[in-house]
């Protein structure tokens, strides 16, 4: 199973739906993790902190495409 944890989009929103330490309980359990490129940037989070927990960094063009979508 694939969770995406895409970029917010709103104007002004600094919010991340998945910060990196919750990646790695999901990946624990199983579910891999695909982030977009500067999702978490805005709130703190960048790549690096994502990467360590082991989901891809992706932008939508990429083929963003999950099973389940993390929103803030």
């Amino acid at each position: 199973m694939k969770l995406g944890v895409p970029r917010e989009t709103f104007p002004g929103e600094r919010r991340v739906a998945v910060v990196p330490a919750v990646v790695a309980g999901y990946a624990k359990a199983g579910i891999e993790g695909v982030v977009e490129r500067g999702a978490g940037a805005s709130a703190g989070f960048p790549h690096a902190p994502y990467q360590a927990q082991g989901p891809a960094i992706a932008t939508r063009d990429e083929g963003f495409a999950f099973d389940i979508l993390a929103q803030g």
